[in-house]
């Protein structure tokens, strides 16, 4: 019989991007480093993360702190919209300003990224079949760490909107067999001097 084991994973957004977010500038690149000096300790064994230059330029940056630890691309690990949610499932006096934004979002993001965000629930969620715990990194954007910390708590689809992620905090989400999802840590940002956190958040919630 195949062994199961617990999943670690540890969930970062990419660092601050360009205004075109084409590449890190150096703040970005900062964050990056000082999410790696961080992570060092941690037994990880695979970096996954998103097509897009600023994930994958992070994922670079911490990688170099963690030597020998390969880098994955991964398409689910990406930018999009993971789930649509009609005008009923949403809080009435909000419902058409949350509309209206997501309706903003090119057509390509939010068609095909439910599909994307179900793939990435199977692809980086829930235990493995081994027979010792499982610690990886995913590098990715804002609105998929809301995802996946919204499955973790089981909370109804819509709720991953408004659960913001600061550039390079760090989330870890731990799944053991016969246990509910357990969220260790969410968007810390302990390992960032003052002025490199909060980067990626609207100014009214900065704290």
């Amino acid at each position: 019989m195949t062994a199961t084991a617990a999943r670690y994973l540890y969930v970062t957004r990419h660092g601050q991007a360009s205004e075109d977010e084409t590449t890190l500038p150096e703040a970005g690149r900062r964050q990056a480093a000082l999410l790696g000096e961080r992570l060092r300790g941690a037994p990880i064994t695979a970096i996954h993360h998103g097509p897009l230059p600023r994930a994958e330029q992070t994922a670079r940056l911490v990688g170099e702190q963690l030597p020998g630890v390969p880098l994955l691309r991964s398409e689910p690990a990406g930018d999009y919209i993971p789930y649509l949610p009609s005008r009923e499932e949403l809080p009435a006096d909000s419902a058409d300003q949350a509309l209206a934004r997501l309706a903003e979002f090119p057509s390509a993001e939010r068609e095909l990224g439910p599909g994307l965000a179900e793939e990435a629930l199977a692809r980086f969620t829930g235990t493995v079949e081994d027979d010792e715990p499982r610690h990886e990194l995913l590098v990715t954007h804002n609105f998929l760490v809301g995802w996946l910390v919204r499955a973790a708590l089981d909370a109804p689809k819509w709720r991953w909107l408004g659960l913001n992620h600061a550039n390079a905090g760090l989330t870890v989400i731990r799944y053991a067999p016969g246990r509910p999802p357990a969220l260790l840590l969410y968007n810390d940002t302990g390992h960032l001097p003052a002025e490199l956190r909060w980067t990626g958040f609207p100014p009214e919630l900065h704290i």
